[in-house]
């Protein structure tokens, strides 16, 4: 059993003398041994210091980068490419509540007078949200000046996570695969247009389209199953309020 020894303590005889030469040697062995790896540590430390601070700095630099980057590079051309969009957005606008739809969507399209359309937004300021809301803005353009493909091809570059406008995106591409005569394609669409977001104006007005579609592909049964979603979970809807004619000539005819 270990026995604590006070300080100034002295063997009794040869026998403790002789343990208490061997502890020390022991201490002194294990510090010797401490010792020797702090120095192999530093000597290592003192060989690779460059590679370690070096590896350091990269990774500062890198995360300075990064933030300067944003600040300084991403942030202003955001803003730019916002201002720059300006314009286009004002002629998308005109043309939606005008008779002469096809000029001011082109003006919207390909700018005027030194201003960029959604075309240049697109292409001098890619990576920025301008540039993405662009494709949504260009894609609708085209669904409307019925080009359907340019419609499909901008709408699919679209990104967002945007209650309204993802869901909208998504529908805009399946009236464009109805379009041009391709029900299938066009109800997987409207599906993931209805999926996309739970609201009153978006969902409804999907679901209506998805059954349609179905309509088209003879798939009754899933066109009655998504009008019956209309009238249960969106009834105050201005599909809600006229979805039960659909459901009784959809009931009548398979009977």
């Amino acid at each position: 059993m270990a026995t604590y020894k006070k300080r100034g303590y002295k063997p009794k005889n040869k026998k403790e003398e002789k343990q208490a030469e061997e502890s020390q040697s022991t201490t002194a062995e294990v510090f010797g041994s401490l010792d020797e790896s702090a120095s192999r540590t530093e000597a290592w430390v003192a060989k690779n210091q460059k590679y370690i601070f070096g590896g350091i700095g990269a990774v500062v630099v890198i995360v300075l980068g990064f933030l300067g980057y944003q600040e300084f590079v991403a942030k202003p051309k955001n803003i730019e490419a916002s201002n720059e969009a300006f314009f286009a957005q004002q002629f998308f606008n005109e043309a939606v509540n005008s008779t002469n739809k096809d000029s001011l969507y082109t003006l919207a399209l390909n700018g005027a007078e030194g201003k960029y359309g959604f075309l240049d937004i697109i292409e001098k300021y890619k990576g920025t949200d301008a540039a993405n809301l662009a494709n949504y803005s260009a894609g609708m353009a085209y669904l409307n000046m019925k080009n359907y493909e340019e419609a499909i091809a901008y709408l699919q570059k679209f990104s967002t996570d945007d209650a309204i406008l993802g869901p909208l995106a998504k529908g805009g591409i399946a009236d464009a695969f109805m379009q041009l005569g391709q029900p299938e394609d066009a109800l997987g669409y409207y599906e993931k247009a209805f999926a996309a977001s739970k609201n009153e104006f978006t969902t409804p007005k999907f679901l209506f389209k998805a059954g349609i579609a179905a309509l088209e592909l003879e798939q009754k049964d899933k066109a009655l199953k998504y009008f019956n979603r209309i009238k249960n979970e969106y009834p105050s809807s201005s599909e809600g309020r006229t979805i039960d004619i659909y459901i009784g000539k959809l009931e009548s005819s398979t009977e």
